[in-house]
């Protein structure tokens, strides 16, 4: 359980105490004083005070809020979760998202701060949000404004990329720009260029040409650094096979690269490289492996070649319950029995469907850019052997400043650089949708070693994160991945897993328009009860798996289970799968309106793992400048906030 949370100041005067001392309040920046001058005066930074209130009404929030993210869809029926946590019918529940959805409220700050009752910022809001007594959900209204109110966007806690940039003055002119489509799908050349110029931009800023690359995975940033901006990069990646590919993409890269910058001159766009843009796009179909199950049901297996493995230290919260690890897209037809009353209910759910809240499409959560994999099996005689091997590889080093080494290495918090790279100097370094426990370890090695001048760091993969508080009997994690700050960590706060996997949904993208996956989890949740009453199993070590896309109706579709977790099948005629198929129909809308709770709490999540990371810094003595900035398209590319820190000047 999550601590009960001191009071907080009403959301009002809230506001007012921290006007001083937030971005756009008037306080200049200590780093003012610290820091390198051949750029202008750094933006305001949002004050260490400021960012710890904001920390602390996230949590006080979600103390309450987090029994909905933390619910397994699989146990939707089986633990009659509706009722135990909605005292809303589920047609109020859509019909008040429909009508006051998140994105439709464009100021929630200065709309709860100028409301005539309690604002979310205030304790008593909460008695309105959720009963007292029973603590289920009672206003939807007041719900949706608290979620909104603690989300990145309206914290106000980002600094604007372009004024960062004009503060850092990185030199953009005269330089010819790779056509980075021709390598990239548009997903990652948006990351890439995007990132690539805010880094150069720090590079310059201090006047250094080494950058450090974490779970550097294929190489695609790593590479653009070397190439466009001319800095020697070390892209370091826990897996030997992104090592050897982001090799072999390189050198095919540098063959081309005087070829590109000619036509790139003269605005011709040359022929696409069809084996280079082919990998990263194959790459890209292969992560997309459907896991909107995944993350409304906190199934811990993850698919696609970039995710090479899983933490084995973050254990199912509810260890065994027969899991549905992926969805498809594909829309499926139902039973002829009632299939007409069916079609109807669809239709009612398209309408019900909000269109800002859809869930994420199947690539929600990015691909791990480095993840526990078999190096932890090595003995120490192999892995000492690979690290030499890695270094020998590197070869003889060069005068040339825009250079790029892969190098295969698994990366802790105490991970001494000066091991792996040789030739250490003073660098930034960078993580581009690092996975778990790295983004937060990054932060460490940061702050631990003085060559490092700077970080910009963009995590990732927030269910693979270890956790202090949560039960973690078989874990050996020495350093935890949540929380980092000392507030959290004298509250012994825990999100717990699901909620985190909550956290990797994408509020902005709801409005692309895709259906949500009800049907697939409707029949995963129906074959729940199903097993639990028919065959008495409430844990098992098998999980149901992608079987909801290869199924032709609900009847194959519980057949084909029943099959994989190896129950005896011949045990339920048909008769009486359809029987449940049913009874529990009518109440699907309980289950997409679930789902959409889930989704607009998502952010809340992510605000608390991200100003956790952003208060870390801010208790660091050695920091001159900390804050967060969203980089990206939060449509094109979810997890879309970096966490910047600069050092003082020695």
């Amino acid at each position: 359980m999550s601590p009960a949370l001191p009071r907080r100041q009403p959301l009002a005067s809230s506001l007012r105490a921290c006007d001083a001392d937030w971005p756009g309040g008037g306080k200049r920046s200590a780093a003012e004083a610290t820091m390198p001058r051949s750029g202008g005066p750094l933006p305001p930074e949002p004050g260490a005070e400021a960012v710890g209130r904001r920390l602390r009404g996230a949590a006080h929030f979600l103390a309450r809020a987090l029994p909905l993210s933390r619910a397994h869809t699989v146990d939707f029926y089986t633990r009659g979760l509706w009722a135990q946590l909605v005292a809303l019918s589920p047609d109020a529940v859509l019909r008040a998202l429909r009508e006051s959805g998140p994105l439709r409220l464009q100021r929630p700050l200065q709309e709860a701060a100028g409301a005539a009752a309690a604002g979310p910022g205030d304790d008593c809001e909460f008695s309105t949000v959720f009963c007292e007594k029973t603590q289920k959900l009672v206003n939807m209204q007041a719900f949706v404004l608290a979620a909104k109110y603690h989300s990145v966007p309206d914290l106000e806690v980002c600094t604007p990329l372009e004024q960062m940039l004009e503060a850092l003055n990185g030199k953009q002119e005269g330089r010819s720009e790779m056509k980075t489509d021709e390598f990239m799908n548009d997903k990652k050349s948006h990351e890439v260029q995007v990132m690539s110029q805010l880094v150069d931009s720090i590079a310059d800023f201090y006047g250094i040409k080494q950058v450090i690359d974490l779970g550097s995975g294929k190489g695609y940033l790593s590479s653009f650094l070397s190439m466009q901006y001319n800095l020697k990069v070390y892209g370091i990646d826990s897996s030997s096979t992104n090592t050897h590919g982001a090799n072999e993409r390189n050198r095919k890269l540098k063959k081309h690269w005087r070829a590109y910058q000619s036509r790139a001159k003269t605005g011709v766009k040359g022929q696409v490289l069809e084996e280079a843009k082919k990998g990263p796009v194959e790459d890209e179909m292969k992560c997309k492996s459907n896991i909107n199950e995944d993350l409304l049901n906190a199934n811990n297996h993850l698919h696609g070649e970039d995710h090479l493995a899983t933490s084995a230290s973050i254990p199912l919260e509810s260890a065994g319950i027969f899991t549905d690890s992926a969805m498809s897209k594909t829309s499926k037809q139902t039973e002829l029995h009632g299939v007409a009353q069916l079609q109807s209910y669809k239709n009612k759910l398209s309408e019900n469907a909000f269109s800002i809240m859809n869930i994420l499409p199947s690539d929600a959560i990015e691909g791990t850019s480095s993840s526990k994999n078999n190096y932890l099996e090595l003995s120490e005689d192999e892995k000492e052997q690979r690290k030499m091997a890695s270094i020998k590889a590197r070869g003889s080093k060069s005068n040339e400043s825009n250079i790029y080494f892969p190098l295969t290495s698994y990366i802790t918090a105490g991970t001494e650089l000066s091991d792996i790279i040789t030739d250490l100097e003073d660098c930034i370094m960078v993580g581009l949708h690092t996975c778990g426990d790295l983004a937060p370890n990054t932060l460490r090695i940061f702050t631990a070693t003085p060559e490092i001048k700077a970080v910009c760091s963009v995590g990732c993969c927030y269910h693979l994160l270890s956790e202090q508080y949560e039960n973690q009997k078989d874990c050996t994690v020495e350093t935890w991945g949540f929380p980092m700050c000392q507030y959290l960590k004298e509250e012994h706060w825990c999100c717990g897993r699901n909620a985190r996997m909550s956290a990797c949904l994408a509020l902005e993208r709801v409005a692309v328009g895709q259906m949500l996956p009800t049907e697939s989890l409707f029949y995963r949740a129906v074959l729940q009860v199903i097993i639990e009453e028919c065959y008495g199993v409430t844990k098992s070590d098998h999980h149901v798996g992608k079987i909801f896309s290869k199924s032709s109706s609900f009847l194959d579709y519980v057949r084909k289970s029943l099959k994989k977790l190896e129950l005896d099948e011949s045990k339920l005629p048909d008769s009486r799968i359809m029987d449940y198929y049913e009874k529990y129909r009518p109440r699907m809308n309980e289950l997409e309106a679930f789902n959409m709770l889930k989704v607009v709490l998502a952010p809340c999540i992510e605000v608390l793992i991200l100003l956790d990371r952003l208060c870390y810094l801010k208790e660091q003595d050695n920091i001159a400048w900390s804050g967060l900035v969203k980089l990206f398209d939060p449509v094109k590319s979810p997890r879309c906030y970096a966490v910047i820190a600069l050092k003082k000047q020695q």
